[in-house]
């Protein structure tokens, strides 16, 4: 098996992975807050964070992955941010209508494409802006119903677009720049983002929905569910970070949209959810976005593949025929080489 077969097998397993953990928890939390009336959704994230964490050192006690420290400052920088942005997506679902919030959430995508864009010089060719167009709208069809504006929660929603948008493509970059895998970035992050979200989550608890996150009964049942959902949450956040870094933070917001349609699926079919055409349109219609998506990123990274093939063979051309020139005494190098020789070697004694 080649390296390349390799990392599409790899990529392959992580989207896999992140859709099935994702689906998984979003069901578990729903029985949890719907069901047992457990609503306090930051301070529960700390807790997975946490659980997180400790899973990962007991991996690397087991030396299941190499510990590789790097700039401190980045990693308490990403932590915070990451554990904010969470905290502000719930402030904004706590103070907007649920349709507002779903907008939010669509906005994200082009939010990333236009940082990107500006920062990273990153280009989007039209194909791939077209697949995003028709899955925005199918997302947008299937669940955005009602708008209801308010000033705080349109300023919270604008923060939570920014700092999500951020956070996702500094999950790539570090990972690049400091050639750290996922595991050693999640590792390194997470008791950053736990006690983040572990200060302000019961504040933020309280002031969205007038309860003590302390003073709850935690049944047997409560507690069961808990503990199952910190479980599921050690696959989905390893799973966030293993698909942001082999692919693109447009990527992961992409395969979040389709969790969000099996979710609505999943809750038609389990639990009986009300369900309408409007929402089975909206859902193909994204379906087929995602699929336009996939096929234009395999036909654009198969274009690039050969790209370099041949770039790599141009390249390698040049470096010989000289080479096998002088050997055998002709002494007619190209005069690009010759042009190319002296700057060479002046760059060369600079170094030295």
């Amino acid at each position: 098996m080649t390296e390349s077969q390799r990392f599409q097998l790899g990529t392959i397993g992580a989207l896999s992975l992140s859709v099935v953990s994702s689906v998984s928890i979003v069901i578990c939390n729903k029985a949890l807050i719907s069901t047992l009336g457990f609503t306090f959704a930051t301070t529960l994230t700390s807790w997975h964070l946490l659980v997180t964490f400790c899973s990962l050192h007991v991996a690397r006690w087991m030396r299941f992955f190499e510990h590789k420290p790097f700039d401190p400052k980045a990693v308490m920088g990403f932590g915070i941010l990451n554990g904010s942005s969470i905290g502000l997506l719930n402030l904004s679902l706590g103070f907007n209508s649920v349709g507002f919030y779903q907008m939010t959430k669509l906005a994200i995508i082009p939010c990333t494409v236009l940082l990107e864009t500006l920062f990273y010089r990153k280009k989007f060719s039209r194909n791939i802006q077209l697949a995003l167009t028709v899955l925005l709208f199918g997302v947008g069809i299937a669940t955005v119903t009602d708008l209801q504006l308010n000033l705080l929660g349109s300023v919270l929603s604008m923060f939570a677009i920014v700092t999500t948008c951020i956070a996702q493509i500094m999950t790539n970059t570090i990972q690049k720049k400091f050639k750290v895998s996922s595991t050693q970035l999640l590792y390194q992050s997470c008791p950053y983002q736990s006690i983040t979200l572990f200060i302000v989550g019961p504040f933020l608890d309280w002031l969205l929905t007038n309860q003590n996150v302390f003073a709850f009964n935690y049944t047997q049942n409560v507690v069961a569910f808990i503990v199952l959902s910190c479980l599921i949450s050690v696959s989905v956040n390893f799973s966030t970070f293993l698909v942001i870094g082999k692919t693109s933070p447009v990527t992961y917001q992409v395969l979040g949209h389709l969790k969000t349609c099996l979710v609505l699926a999943f809750g038609y079919v389990l639990l009986r959810d009300p369900f309408s055409w409007r929402n089975i349109l909206g859902i193909v219609i994204a379906m087929l976005g995602m699929i336009l998506y996939s096929y234009c990123c395999s036909l654009e990274s198969q274009q690039k593949s050969i790209e370099a093939a041949s770039l790599l063979s141009q390249v390698n051309e040049s470096e010989t025929d000289p080479l096998i020139n002088v050997e055998k005494g002709s002494g007619n190098l190209p005069d690009s080489v010759v042009a190319q020789a002296p700057s060479w070697n002046s760059s060369k004694d600079q170094h030295v």
